[in-house]
């Protein structure tokens, strides 16, 4: 019985889809689906992808504008029937075991709602890339590992989210928390459906023994720009906004807005103040929004030990920083 199916959303894929699939579909473990998404690309990879379904076998979709990758990969979860769904870049290279190992993650432990891989920089496999990311009192969410030796992260951690790039998700669970919120288009939506979930008693894990090849950066073309920046900033408020109950929000609210103002001075420094003041100031109006406001998580007061291990493992995740 498959019990996975891994989702790639495409945009302007040019120079990676095609040797993403390659090693996808060269894992021993056959036992999983794919559906790739082609998220309106202005290259000529959505044409590649159209010509080649027949050769690889996946179930392939395209949609009429850019959704996003939050858009994206949400036709990818409304699409698929299996109990595990694995969200996977299109600037991959996964190693052999990469399906499996997620999948046999999952099936440990009916309360981890979500596993990411390890992922590995592309120029320098002895690199970490990603190993599971955090989330800070500060407002803060990062990488574990980013730039440091593989050989520190071989073993399974709790983390507070998987980074979407490269995990995978329990789909049922997934449906009953709205999926991924598409007000954020891209950036720190897998951060806030991470946040969704251990709000509901769900934890994420880091997994080692899913390896994959991260080139990075692939679409918005650099680490710093204003696109990145600005829906960076954005997001960093919505999320903090519409997962804390006020009282959590007060809790927060010194740490909160010292984080902030580091990442303002920080962003001046590389020339995208404005942008990032831009950003945050978008990132209020769209939770004060109608549609913002109905995103709102509500407090339920059954969650209530959940919340208090979310705020302890933000102060921790504060101290990490």
């Amino acid at each position: 019985m498959i019990q996975t199916t891994v989702v790639i959303p495409n945009y302007n894929g040019d120079k990676f889809i095609e040797k993403c699939l390659d090693s996808l579909y060269a894992c021993e473990d056959d036992s999983f689906q794919v559906i790739v998404i082609d998220n309106h690309s202005e290259d000529h990879s959505g044409e590649w992808l159209r010509q080649n379904q027949d050769r690889y076998g996946y179930e392939f979709h395209e949609t009429e504008k850019n959704l996003g990758f939050c858009g994206a990969v949400n036709i990818g979860f409304k699409y698929a029937t299996t109990k595990y769904v694995i969200l996977l870049n299109n600037d991959t290279v996964v190693r052999p075991g990469f399906v499996s190992a997620l999948t046999d993650c999952l099936n440990k432990d009916e309360r981890i709602f979500s596993a990411s891989a390890k992922m590995l920089s592309m120029n320098n496999p002895t690199i970490i890339d990603d190993a599971g990311d955090n989330y800070s009192a500060l407002g803060w969410a990062y990488g574990r590992g980013k730039g440091k030796s593989s050989e520190k992260y071989k073993k399974s951690c709790e983390i507070f989210f998987s980074c979407g790039g490269a995990a995978i998700y329990i789909r049922e669970v997934a449906n009953s928390l709205g999926l991924f919120d598409e007000n954020h288009f891209a950036y720190l939506e897998d951060a806030d459906i991470g946040y969704r979930a251990r709000i509901a008693g769900y934890k994420n894990v880091y997994e080692p023994k899913a390896e994959v090849l991260h080139a990075g950066s692939a679409v918005s073309g650099s680490r710093y720009n204003e696109f990145k920046v600005r829906l960076s900033s954005r997001n960093n408020v919505y999320l903090a906004l519409k997962n804390m109950p006020l009282l959590q929000l007060i809790i927060n609210l010194p740490f909160l807005l010292a984080g902030f103002a580091i990442k303002t001075v920080f962003f001046y420094k590389k020339g995208f103040g404005k942008i990032y003041v831009k950003g945050m100031i978008e990132g209020l109006k769209l939770y004060l929004s109608e549609d913002g406001q109905n995103k709102k998580v509500k407090f339920y007061l059954t969650n209530l030990p959940h919340y208090v291990k979310i705020q302890i493992l933000l102060w921790k995740n504060t101290i990490r920083v």
